[in-house]
């Protein structure tokens, strides 16, 4: 497992159905934001709008202290009823909210900690 340095500074300005913008950069497919700044898209999901612990696998491979999923801009996707605790295990704090407030997580949390996060941008 390769553990990168902390993250390159990122915020994320905004999102719309569709669409994530982060340090002016327009994304429009699902992502992932890794510790180190990477971010990488397109993400998916092997069971459409549910998230399990396989979703996230090179992502938790990384080494982040949480884990913040953006779960669309209604909150239509559903983690698996034990993925908090599955991560617990991992020593990795997760947390599951719609995109508006995983944004403001996200950008609350990472400048002084290893965030990782995920996001799908639609429903």
């Amino acid at each position: 497992m390769k553990i990168k340095g902390k993250m390159k500074t990122l915020r994320i300005d905004n999102c719309s159905f569709g669409s994530l913008v982060i340090n002016g950069k327009t994304y429009t497919d699902d992502l992932v934001i890794y510790p180190d700044g990477e971010i990488i898209g397109p993400w998916r999901r092997k069971r459409g709008h549910q998230l399990s612990i396989d979703d996230m696998r090179e992502l938790i491979n990384t080494a982040p202290e949480i884990i913040i999923a953006g779960t669309g801009v209604s909150g239509k996707v559903m983690p698996d009823k034990d993925l908090e605790k599955e991560l617990s295990k991992l020593a990795i704090k997760f947390i599951a909210a719609s995109n508006q407030k995983a944004i403001k997580i996200f950008n609350d949390l990472s400048p002084d900690n290893r965030v990782g996060a995920c996001f799908h941008l639609t429903c």
